[in-house]
């Protein structure tokens, strides 16, 4: 799994570096579409990375104009993200290249056989006792 998902990663930061975006700067991206007005903190657990990291994404991330950041409106010392008009555009494109990628990772395989695989992957995560744990937000 490890290795499919690396290559795939790969082959995503090819096509994405005409935007000018990494895979890990998109994974943010979509926690703010998924979540509008996060703040940092909150991105990282969702994104299951450091708050470090976190930070150096979403710099980038405002440099290019594909979010923007404010203050909460409950607590001003947070600092929360909004994606922009620009960031949305990103995304449509994105999800269109990552659609037609995920075709050709699952050409020739059933429906069967991706319920099948499916199903043990659950199993593992519940083993590791992780199924409570997973977010949708980096989606």
């Amino acid at each position: 799994m490890k290795r499919i998902l690396l290559h795939f990663r790969s082959r995503m930061d090819e096509r994405l570096r005409p935007q000018g975006v990494t895979t890990a700067q998109l994974q943010v991206l979509f926690a703010i579409h998924n979540s509008p007005g996060s703040s940092g903190a909150q991105l990282a657990r969702a994104c299951y990375i450091t708050p470090q990291t976190t930070q150096t994404l979403l710099q980038h991330l405002e440099k290019n104009g594909f979010i923007v950041r404010g203050k909460d409106r409950v607590n001003d010392r947070i600092v929360t993200a909004r994606i922009t008009p620009a960031g949305e555009e990103l995304i449509k494109t994105i999800e269109k290249e990552a659609h037609v990628m995920q075709g050709n990772l699952w050409r020739g395989v059933s429906e069967h056989e991706l319920a099948g695989l499916d199903a043990l992957l659950q199993r593992c995560l519940q083993n590791l006792g992780m199924v409570d744990d997973l977010s949708e937000d980096c989606r």
